[in-house]
């Protein structure tokens, strides 16, 4: 029985690299750059995505699973939360990362790194995907740990949700490698492999349940608070960036309302 239900958890896991894969293949039917209205609107996608399975997947359980102390419930969510926007500040200065139009790296402590700028680009979008590996494996290592309030349905739920906002991550890194050179066939590896630090994460997550599911509030809500701090600090910026248009607003509220509704149908 266990067997059986881990290798759901393990395909369950690997939903979201598949999405990240599937955007990344656009770079074979979509030709020269993509359009910046487009990328803006993917880019508010993924984070309304983001934002509301930080919310209802992750901080709402954490809250739930904390019922015990009172009034004092969410004490693990706000701690968990702040530790998970702190660890992906620490990341964000210390790996050298391009963002998505911009010429300047972070994250090489103010000195211009020797890194090609490719790999600084597939380096960006790997920092996002930690905290959804990450998101993903804490779920699903409740279920493994029959943790009352979190179903396989509502960890499928959040899984799919998150290989959605993937779709168009994994475009919006294989395109613009394309578009700047790089053949369609390794824009593509690249894209694909950006993807593929997620399972990774969340397997680890997984491995790792009878030492979290004690924890299991504070990694639920860590996780959540490092989806945030990507959201924040990266992908609103980037969907705002340049001339002033309403697209990014826009997906924003759609994956929203999407991922709000997968959570609470499936959920």
């Amino acid at each position: 029985m266990l067997s059986s239900q881990f290798m759901r958890i393990v395909l369950g896991i690997l939903v979201p690299f598949v999405g990240t894969t599937a955007g990344a293949a656009c770079v074979f039917f979509m030709k020269g750059a993509m359009n910046e209205r487009l990328q803006k609107f993917l880019l508010g996608f993924a984070s309304g995505v983001m934002v509301a399975a930080s919310i209802w997947s992750l901080i709402v359980p954490a809250i739930e699973a904390s019922s015990s102390m009172g009034r004092l419930s969410f004490i693990p969510a706000a701690i968990g939360t702040a530790v998970g926007i702190a660890f992906l500040l620490v990341l964000d200065e210390i790996i050298p990362h391009l963002h998505i139009g911009s010429d300047c790296p972070e994250g090489s402590g103010g000195k211009c790194s020797k890194m090609r700028r490719t790999t600084m680009l597939c380096l960006a979008v790997t920092l996002h995907n930690i905290p959804e590996g990450l998101a993903t494996g804490v779920v699903f290592a409740g279920v493994l740990a029959g943790e009352p309030g979190i179903t396989m349905a509502g960890a499928l739920a959040l899984s799919i949700g998150i290989a959605i906002q993937n779709f168009p991550e994994g475009a919006v890194i294989s395109m613009p490698l394309a578009g700047e050179g790089e053949g369609r066939k390794k824009a593509f590896v690249l894209g694909m492999l950006s993807g593929t630090v997620e399972p990774v994460a969340a397997l680890v997550t997984v491995f790792m349940a009878g030492f979290i599911t004690p924890l299991l509030p504070y990694f639920l809500s860590f996780a959540a608070g490092a989806m945030l701090y990507v959201v924040v600090e990266e992908l609103i910026p980037e969907a705002s960036s340049n001339e002033h248009s309403n697209v990014g607003p826009i997906g924003f509220g759609l994956g929203f309302i999407l991922m709000m509704i997968l959570d609470v149908a499936l959920g």
